[in-house]
């Protein structure tokens, strides 16, 4: 069972990558100029990076976040970047992301690795 449990956190940890490169592929993909995609996909990435070093990190948050703002949190962080990554490339993927991330979530309360 702890193997399980900690291909759990690792997936986590995965899919917070993926948050960050679907936010990346979309800023780099969006129908504009290429100065407005460059910025957008660096700045896209940036953004979900600070929110979730302020909110959302692990043991790190500035601002850690524990029960209902918890889960808000995650659903609009990973919801945010589902769309992006629907957007982006195609919304079975985006729907993918999301329900992975949604079965890692109730794993994560199931086996006590989240705090709520």
């Amino acid at each position: 069972m702890k193997v399980l449990q900690g291909a759990n956190l690792l997936l986590m940890f995965v899919l917070e990558l993926c948050v960050l490169a679907a936010a990346a592929w979309w800023g780099f993909t969006v129908s504009a100029p290429l100065a407005v995609r460059i910025v957008a996909g660096l700045v896209a990435p940036a953004v979900f990076i600070v929110v979730w070093a302020l909110f959302g990190a692990a043991k790190d948050a500035r601002f850690p976040q524990k029960g209902w703002r918890r889960i808000a949190l995650e659903v609009l962080w990973f919801g945010a970047a589902a769309v992006l990554l629907g957007w982006a490339w195609t919304p079975i993927a985006g729907v993918g992301l999301f329900a992975i991330w949604f079965v890692n979530g109730v794993l994560r309360l199931v086996w006590g690795q989240q705090e709520l």
